[in-house]
């Protein structure tokens, strides 16, 4: 290793990425409130399901006012901005369901948007660092949490939002840990290494527990027949072909996935950590995911993966407890995936396969709610064909097993 790899080893740390120790990826209290100048922003922001309830949403946006960003002044400012404008430019779309969508956002709704994130440097679409991380806000001093904005779907949307969140949560622990094991690899400290590896294990496995809790929280026909469509962007989705335009930005459509899980940094972050490659169009997918993240969040997964390998320095020690620790980091990563498999199935495969069934026969008004998005029956809200781009991520995360050793 040379003295500038074990420098940029030694200067790895959390803060320089705007990630903490005590909550990640996910914002520090965030503001619930904006400048009074920008009420008219949040006046509709924090109705968005009644006004796409009654179908007024379009017409109060048309008569929103046109107002400058320039007076947003924090970083946090700016966050709930973005959060704002994205959660009622997704209704603003998709307000009249995939068969009435729209071509055009209008100026006084598209114009700040595309400067604020301009600003942050994020796209100018509702993404997984708006719906989660920078969404939540404590309602109580028992710390019970609540959303910030809401789209339609109800308590099976918050808990959606929420269960996501817990999960993000889960992960702080092993993202604490992460410059530990740069540290110890510099240093050749196995035994650092594999306590480092020791609480990432458990901290992707009270990830995979956290993610059980939709089952409790989320209704499988409310996400996939009401939440799933306002989640939808304009990149590869067969209800908006063309994309968007974005009046005052650009004259031509313009293309952005809609909000993912694989725009969440943290699986990124361990991908890098343990090695594991993604190759053809997974690895496109997820690498075009990147650009959907906070700029400091995706360079921190880039410095991740240009520390030196951990895999290899595991197989370089020849130390069993070293070497067993890391197995069993990828084994708690592979049950994760396989896990969040299993929730595809049930809260997209299975209500679309229903949605084809109802198709075919007069429903009731009931059994409607599962029919729709037929658009979005194959793939998920970000745009990849969702099933088997997550089973050939769980297929590839498995080649980094190492090798047994016969001797």
């Amino acid at each position: 290793m040379s003295l500038a790899d074990k420098d940029s080893t030694r200067a790895f740390c959390l803060d320089s990425y705007c990630v903490s120790e005590e909550l990640g990826f996910i914002l520090l209290e965030p503001l619930t409130e904006l400048p009074p100048y920008y009420q008219p922003w949040m006046d509709i922001a924090l109705h968005l399901p009644e006004l796409v309830h009654s179908h007024e949403l379009r017409s109060r946006v048309s008569r929103m006012p046109l107002l400058s960003s320039q007076y947003l002044q924090t970083h946090r400012e700016l966050r709930l901005a973005h959060l704002a404008l994205g959660a009622t430019t997704m209704s603003y779309v998709w307000q009249e369901g995939e068969d009435n969508t729209v071509k055009v956002l209008p100026r006084n709704l598209a114009l700040p948007y595309w400067k604020v994130s301009q600003t942050l440097g994020l796209p100018p679409i509702f993404i997984h660092a708006d719906a989660v991380l920078a969404n939540w806000k404590k309602l109580d001093p028992e710390g019970n949490l609540d959303l910030v904005v809401r789209l339609p779907g109800g308590e099976s949307l918050r808990g959606f939002f929420m269960v996501t969140l817990l999960a993000e949560l889960a992960a702080c622990p092993a993202l604490k840990s992460i410059p530990t094991v740069f540290r110890g690899v510099s240093c050749g400290h196995t035994a650092a290494v594999a306590r480092a590896l020791q609480d990432i294990r458990k901290s992707i496995h009270n990830m995979t527990e956290a993610l059980k809790l939709m089952h409790v929280y989320v209704e499988p026909s409310i996400f996939y027949g009401v939440i799933r469509i306002y989640l939808s962007g304009w990149k590869d989705n067969l209800s908006m072909p063309n994309g968007l335009i974005y009046e005052g930005v650009h004259p031509e459509p313009m293309e952005f996935s809609g909000g993912s899980a694989a725009q969440s940094s943290i699986l990124h972050s361990f991908d890098e950590l343990f090695g594991i490659e993604h190759a053809a169009e997974a690895g496109a997918f997820l690498t075009r995911m990147r650009d959907y993240m906070p700029p400091a969040h995706k360079q921190m997964i880039q410095d991740i993966s240009n520390q030196p390998s951990l895999r290899n320095f595991v197989q370089e020690q020849c130390d069993e407890e070293l070497n067993q620790e890391f197995q069993l980091c990828v084994t708690e990563l592979i049950a994760f995936r396989n896990y969040h498999i299993n929730m595809v199935s049930r809260y997209i495969t299975v209500p679309a396969a229903r949605g084809r069934q109802l198709r075919s026969k007069k429903a009731t008004k009931e059994e409607m709610i599962s029919k729709a998005p037929t658009a979005l029956e194959e793939t998920g809200t970000g745009g990849s064909s969702i099933m088997s781009f997550l089973k050939t991520v769980r297929d590839e995360t498995k080649q980094v097993f190492l090798p047994i050793n016969k001797n």
